[in-house]
Parts: C-alpha cells; structure tokens; sequence
C-alpha cells in the first residue's frame, strides 16, 4: 500500500516516513522545502526509499498527481512562525486541507484515512478554574497586564489569580493567526471527511521534541533556543518569569500515536490531543537542558516576553490512551537526542540573535516596564 507525507521532509513528517517504511509501506512524500525550515536541498536524513516530489499543496495540479493510487495520507504540511504574514497560514493550512479533499471528492479518489496535524494552540490557554466563579476558558492577557510583569491568568469576573487545569479536546479558543489556521483544518477536515465519507483522524499535538527539529524557525519552541544556546556558549532568555506550565512530547511518542491512530477504524472523525502527560515549567526544562550540557549558564530574566503566549497549557491525554497508547519517553531522551543532532551538524550559525532580533523589530518579543 502507498502513503503520501505531505511535508515528508519536515520534522515530524520524515519521522512518520521512517515509520511507514519500517511497517513496509510504500511512501510517496511530497515538500515544498520552504525556507526557513529548510535551507537547501532536501535533508539528507530523508530516506531516499521514499518517492520524493518537490511541490506545495496549493498546486492542485501537482497534488492531484501525488495522491494518485494512494491509500493513506499523513496531511502534515504547514505554516508555522511568530511572524505577522497572516494570510499565509491560511493559504497553506487551510487551503492547502481545503484542496486535499476538493481532489480526493473530484476524482473519486479511495482513500482509506487521512491523518492530519493539528496544535495543542487551538485550545489557546487552555482551561482554568477560579475557586469562586468556576471553570473558564481565558482570552489572551492584555499587554498592559504584561507590561507590568503580572503574568498569571486571572478570573474576568473577580480577577483573582486561578489554577490551570489538564484542558480536554471538547476546548477551542485559538487565540493568534497559526492556531485559527489549525482550527480551520480541523472543521475542513472532520466536517467534509465525514460528509463524503473519508475517514479522518486530528491530532493536536503539544510541544513536541526531538531530531530533525529545525534550527532555523523561529516557531521552534523551548528544546531549540535551550539546546542551541547552551552548545553555541550563549545566555538564553527566559520569557515572563520562567514559571509558565508546559507539555512536552516526544518525536516517537507522537509517531506511536499516528501509527495506532491510522490503523484503528474507531478512531475515524475524531481529535485527539497527544502530550507528554507530564505538566513542567520552563525554568524545570531549562535546568534538565542544562544537566545534559552542564554549561553552568545562567539564562537571562530580563521582563522580556513574547506577546500573544500562552501562560500555561497542559493537554489531556487520557482520550488517546484509552486506545493503548502512552507516553513512553522522557524529557531526559528528548534533550539527549537533540543533543546529538546538534552535535552532527558543524558551523550552525548564530540564527538565535537572528531571531531574537527580527521577533523584537516585529514587536512581537517586548519588555515589562515593571516587574512584580
């Protein structure tokens, strides 16, 4: 049987390729190899028993030839950044999703499943609870909250502090242009999925880690600044105060759960979250980052902050695991095969400061003027 990946040379995508073709599937994986996640040709840890196809999936025509006698499609190509080209996201999540049905429902195409990506972010904050006025799902703090350093969700009604809880797939709140895009993906494909008949599976993943993530987006979440800086020598920042919960998942926890979602039939038309099941603050990871490097390096606290992040954000996970599934790696695993990833590449530029300095200029990373 033939499985087209699109975004096959990404991060998450060439790992499900490595799957697919250890379970002995035909693998056909159509990129766009889009800078900046990609630099130059197509990476050289893709494996070339896949049938590579150089295009993107708002070209109907070339897409229409991909999926040709395909039977499964991992839909995971997308558009992921902090940068403010809005309608981007929406031409290359949604569209791009839009299109994948239009051609499958246009020429009566067999698919058997079709697996998309989704984001942790279509949840936004999450879900909290205020010990007075019960559970609620928050909007993003106002930058003049930020802008004084108080950074924890507070109750709209009593604006006390609240407690985050583990938030369930039934939570939609996206809150900035990537996580609408995901969401839009999301209704596109469940919706017309269960409309013409094409079984479908989503999985919003949380922050997943491991090799191949690029080095070069600045998107990448708290493995890529943490692991870069430390092996290039540098001080990272640490955003608000460091004490933002997380959900970190590793690379081949999430490929176990594409695999087991693909094969079950009962799975068809549904979201799944996929976490970690482990709920860490910043400053916890940046302390196991530093274990692994043993750098000694002090991050910087300087009031800085990335506009529009979430505080905390802990998935829940246990819809999935009454599939079978759990996670099975640590944090430590994730860190340490990063490590060695980084370790096998040489003269890696400086693209934090890079980054650093584009995000600033974009105002998206800003400073409090006072700190609680």
């Amino acid at each position: 049987m033939l499985v087209l990946v699109t975004g096959g040379a990404g991060f998450i995508g060439s790992h499900i390729v490595d799957a697919l073709l250890y379970k002995g599937y035909d693998v056909r994986v159509l990129c766009n190899l889009q800078r900046p996640v990609h630099q130059d040709d197509k990476p050289k840890y893709l494996d070339p028993r896949a049938e590579f196809v150089l295009g993107d999936v708002r070209d109907k025509e070339k897409f229409s030839k991909c999926l040709q006698d395909v039977d499964f499609v991992f839909h995971m190509a997308a558009y992921q950044d902090y940068l403010p080209d809005f309608s981007t996201y929406f031409h290359v999540n949604t569209v791009g999703t839009a299109l994948l049905y239009e051609i499958i429902v246009e020429k009566k195409l067999p698919i058997k499943k079709v697996i998309v990506a989704s984001s942790q972010a279509v949840m936004g904050e999450g879900k909290y609870s205020c010990a007075t006025h019960g559970d609620f799902s928050p909007a993003i703090r106002s930058d003049e909250q930020l802008m004084k350093g108080d950074w924890e969700i507070r109750c709209p009604d009593c604006h006390f502090t609240t407690q985050y809880l583990w938030t369930d797939e039934s939570v939609i709140n996206p809150q900035n242009q990537y996580a609408m895009s995901k969401y839009s993906q999301e209704m596109l494909a469940i919706n017309l999925g269960k409309r013409y008949d094409i079984p479908t599976v989503c999985l919003r993943y949380s922050i997943v880690q491991g090799p191949r993530q690029s080095f070069y987006n600045a998107y990448s979440g708290a493995m890529r600044i943490f692991s870069l800086a430390l092996h290039q020598g540098k001080r990272p920042i640490i955003y608000e105060d460091g004490e933002q919960v997380r959900d970190f998942v590793n690379i081949y926890d999430v490929i176990d759960a594409n695999m087991l979602l693909m094969e079950k039939e009962k799975t068809d038309y549904q979201v799944y979250n996929v976490g970690g099941g482990m709920a860490i603050t910043v400053n916890e990871f940046y302390k196991e980052v530093d274990s692994i490097y043993q750098t000694g390096i002090e991050p910087i606290y300087e009031g800085y902050y990335r506009y529009g992040d979430t505080r905390h954000i802990v998935s829940d996970v246990s819809k999935l695991q009454a599939l079978g599934w759990k996670p099975k790696r640590s944090i430590q695993d994730s860190i340490l095969s990063y490590k060695e990833f980084l370790e096998s590449h040489d003269n890696i530029p400086d693209v934090l400061t890079k980054s650093i300095k584009e995000m600033k200029s974009q105002n998206i990373i800003r400073q409090a003027t006072i700190r609680l």
